[in-house]
């Protein structure tokens, strides 16, 4: 099969698909691997550190008018929709329940899509969205610190304290992956941390792993409304795969947070968990609703894509190589975890979710494979 990978072009984007050592497998397995020039020199790979695995490199126009399966990290934007085409495989990021006309652009193009963030395991794992979600996480603790800082329009506080001074208090809204690695480094830099989470199984499991050292707190929105009232960062981790997220904090809870205070919406790729997020960018991260600083940055990983990208082919590679070794109907046959991350093909929505958000017709993954070629 023909696979290529695509140079990111979305503001501040810095990820490649692909590492060379991803495209060597591939080339072992018998696969064209062809790379658009400079792909990876964000995440600090040079084009002829795939030239030596055997892959090619390539102009833009190739690599989208060629490949049997292209390879991106984040959605198609506005100026790539007139490359997308019946035939082509993509495998990417979508997060398209948050987004209308990319779906419709998706679904008019005839092209089959497939979400890395709805790849998910009969346990309810998301494979491919747990290292992302690792590093957003992470990242998210740190942004936090940063912009409590008064240069920064932030409280003036140091998160951590210092002796005889109290540590900021950090609430982090749903402990998951992302809660998780956010509560991590927040106790890292010496915060004092409460996670609301709705599953006592998972408070459980945090209670276990983190030995006792944050507050865990059954969320409702009462608890939300007087939790974050009380917080110096919030940090909203929410997610309903494939859908939109949630709007757990109204406007009239934000006004009620500290002035200065920091709230990081993690869960912005999904529309945002709070009805004062919008997403913004790593050169425009941050903005102001009523005293409180919004970070709100759609793609945080790019901001280390060294370590973003190895971790997205560490997790990525083995279905690519499904869907290349047998092509994408025979593939998902054999994988109900691929299969999941399947949500556009020949111009129906095959993901419920992604349907229900914007009113439009669902067709079963299994009833649009099964029907006659037109």
């Amino acid at each position: 099969m023909r696979i290529g990978v695509a140079k990111e072009i979305k503001a501040q984007e810095y990820r490649v698909a692909l590492t060379p050592a991803g495209a060597r497998e591939l080339v072992q397995r018998g696969h064209d691997v062809v790379v658009e020039t400079g792909a990876g020199l964000g995440s600090a790979f040079q084009d002829a550190d795939y030239l030596a695995t055997g892959a090619r490199i390539a102009s833009v126009d190739e690599v989208w008018e060629h490949a049997d399966l292209l390879l991106k990290v984040k959605e198609p934007i506005a100026s790539e929709y007139a490359r997308l085409r019946e035939g082509l495989v993509l495998f990417t990021y979508l997060h398209i329940a948050a987004d209308e006309p990319l779906t419709r652009a998706l679904a008019e193009s005839g092209i089959a899509a497939v979400a890395y963030e709805t790849v998910e395991t009969d346990d309810r794992r998301l494979p491919l969205l747990a290292p992302m979600s690792e590093v957003a996480g992470r990242l998210a603790a740190q942004a936090g610190a940063h912009y409590l800082e008064k240069p920064k329009g932030g409280r003036g506080l140091l998160l951590g304290g210092v002796a005889g001074v109290a540590p900021g208090k950090v609430v982090v809204i749903g402990g998951g992956i992302v809660g998780y690695n956010a509560a991590v480094i927040a106790l890292g830099l010496g915060a004092q941390v409460t996670i609301l989470e709705r599953s006592v199984d998972r408070m459980r499991h945090l209670e276990e792993i983190l030995h006792g050292r944050v507050n865990l707190v059954m969320s409702s929105t009462l608890e939300i409304e007087s939790s974050i009232a009380d917080a110096d960062v919030v940090i909203g981790a929410v997610l309903i795969p494939g859908a939109l997220a949630p709007k757990l904090l109204t406007r009239e809870m934000v006004t009620g947070m500290k002035d200065g205070a920091v709230f990081c919406d993690v869960a912005i790729d999904q529309g945002g968990c709070a009805e004062t997020s919008r997403a913004t960018t790593h050169d425009d991260p941050v903005y102001v609703v009523d005293e409180v600083t919004h970070y709100c940055v759609a793609n945080m990983p790019g901001a280390v894509p060294v370590t973003s990208t190895k971790a997205l082919t560490n997790v990525t590679l083995p279905y690519v190589e499904a869907i290349a070794d047998h092509g994408l109907a025979s593939a998902v046959a054999r994988d109900q975890a691929l299969a999941r991350g399947v949500n556009v093909l020949d111009g129906r929505i095959t993901y419920e979710a992604v349907a229900e958000a914007h009113n439009l017709d669902y067709a079963p993954l299994d009833a649009v494979l099964a029907a006659p070629a037109a």
